[in-house]
């Protein structure tokens, strides 16, 4: 017999560091009980799973999993993304299709999976894009059209789930998933004064998930202190 949480639960892809492991603290300090999938170990205390959300088959048995564990899925957080930084003209098909298939097939593996319990929670997806949907460094051809795909992806599951489920994107700048050695003229840049933290693209997320957002549903949510509005010209 499954036995269902009393508490809501959480779905994070791409868990075990960074902005992932950051949702997964916050989502468990507001109450949820949070799952987490990356192909590294994840943090302890959180019931954690070896998988690689880009395979169909471990993506479907990750969501089954949670079915028959926690009984139910109020929020899936497709969050895994990788970069390959590459000369366009050196980029290998192979490498091309490994990144889009972590950043953009994945959440369409993990949310096709999980749309009946989704439905069944009147849950939400928050899909984790980044501002190179709209801007782009050089060598980032495979990462940028990965983020363009999540930011329209995500739009479409909005219509094509609701009312049942919500669909949003969260779309981070610069944020220091590590301790970086910031310099200050990094945080001087930003118009928010400062460069981005793993926390605060966590509470972003925490709200989209949660029933105060519940009339937001199709939207992006743009993180990064303001930069891709500041107009730079060279000195």
């Amino acid at each position: 017999m499954i036995e269902t949480s009393p508490s809501p639960v959480a779905l994070i892809s791409g868990g075990a560091h960074g902005i992932g492991a950051g949702i997964a603290r916050r989502l468990k300090q507001d109450g949820w009980r949070v799952v987490t999938a990356d192909l590294n170990p994840g943090e302890a205390g959180t019931r954690h799973v070896l998988a690689d959300v880009a395979d169909e088959t471990a993506a479907m048995a990750l969501v089954e999993g949670v079915a028959q564990r926690e009984g139910r899925l109020d929020a899936l957080v497709c969050n895994a993304g990788i970069m390959v930084r590459k000369p366009v003209a050196e980029l290998s098909l192979s490498e091309w299709n490994r990144v889009l298939g972590t950043n953009l097939t994945s959440a369409f593996l993990l949310t096709r999976a999980a749309v009946p319990l989704l439905k069944a929670a009147r849950g939400a997806i928050v899909t984790i894009a980044s501002t190179r949907a709209h801007m782009s460094e050089a060598n980032t051809e495979s990462y940028s059209a990965s983020k363009g795909g999540i930011l329209a992806l995500t739009h479409a599951l909005a219509i094509s789930l609701g009312p049942e489920v919500r669909a949003n994107c969260v779309s981070p700048g610069w944020i220091d998933v590590a301790g970086e050695a910031l310099r200050p003229e990094d945080h001087a840049q930003h118009p928010a004064g400062r460069v981005g933290r793993v926390e605060d693209v966590a509470a972003m997320v925490a709200w989209l998930v949660g029933p105060e957002s519940g009339f937001v549903t199709g939207s992006e949510f743009v993180a990064d202190g303001g930069m891709t509005r500041k107009m730079i010209y060279a000195e």
